[in-house]
């Protein structure tokens, strides 16, 4: 797999690209702490990738922090080898780059911390009465955080591509914008551009993934695929699987049973 920074000037963020297609790619949706969801549909794409010869991989699309109760946990996940024999990418989403900003740059005043940083903080264990008070400073919260953040997470979060791409296929968290070439796209479009979802995309010549603007059900066309279902508030985590030559197929966890849905483009 290539690795290159990004294309806009102060771009820094890596860009991963394959000239190859794997046999499979399971991309998922925006998991913001849900780890039970997660696993559970984990077990599904593992069921479903051992009809499938050669090399698969799990894209997570990025926000797999914050707003839930687990993000802590989730990470810990991140940093096991994928189920089934899968090869994992994830993705850098705006919950991410709020939260690295943050374990950065601690602060009782941070945004983070209304966009569910409260939350991720609390999955750590960290005593937000103490982070909160009005006596804490930036040192103090830098403590604080250095007590509770493992290492680890904060490398696995520093490492994060924001695109990786096939020849057939763009994977992103919040889409690209339209009418600007990939290679000019701005790290903070790819991870956090606010999508209408009127843009076909065609232009590109390929189908672009995304998460990150809720949709009560997935949409699926020739040149796009948005798959965040809302997890942290409708208890539905939603993957699709794609694979040369075939529709891409949907898969959730957390509704009433498992679901699987082979989706004709729209």
């Amino acid at each position: 797999m290539r690795s290159r920074l990004g294309g806009r000037p102060g771009s820094a963020l890596q860009r991963l690209a394959v000239d190859a297609e794997p046999a499979a790619i399971y991309a998922i949706g925006d998991v913001h702490g849900c780890l039970d969801l997660l696993l559970a549909l984990e077990a599904i794409i593992v069921a479903d990738a051992a009809e499938i010869e050669g090399e698969r991989w799990i894209v997570m699309l990025g926000d797999v922090v914050d707003r839930g109760e687990r993000s802590a946990q989730v990470l810990d996940h991140m940093l096991e080898p994928a189920p089934g024999e899968l090869r994992r990418f994830s993705l850098m989403g705006n919950h991410e780059a709020m939260m690295l900003d943050f374990l950065r740059r601690p602060s009782p005043n941070s945004a983070w911390l209304e966009f569910g940083g409260r939350e991720t903080l609390l999955s750590y264990g960290v005593p937000l009465e103490a982070l909160m008070h009005s006596r804490f400073g930036a040192r103090e919260a830098r403590q604080i955080v250095d007590l509770y953040i493992p290492g680890d997470h904060i490398e696995w979060l520093e490492e994060l591509p924001v695109m990786i791409e096939t020849p057939s296929t763009v994977l992103v968290h919040a889409g690209i914008q339209p009418g600007i070439g990939l290679s000019e796209q701005a790290d903070l479009d790819l991870f956090g551009y606010r999508d209408n979802f009127e843009a076909s995309y065609e232009d590109l010549g390929r189908t672009v993934v995304h998460g990150h603007t809720i949709r009560e059900e997935p949409l699926v066309t020739a040149n796009r695929i948005a798959i965040d279902t809302g997890a942290y508030f409708t208890g539905r985590l939603t993957a699709v699987r794609i694979v040369p030559g075939q529709p891409p197929v949907l898969f959730s966890s957390g509704s009433s049973r498992p679901q699987q849905s082979t989706t004709a483009m729209s």
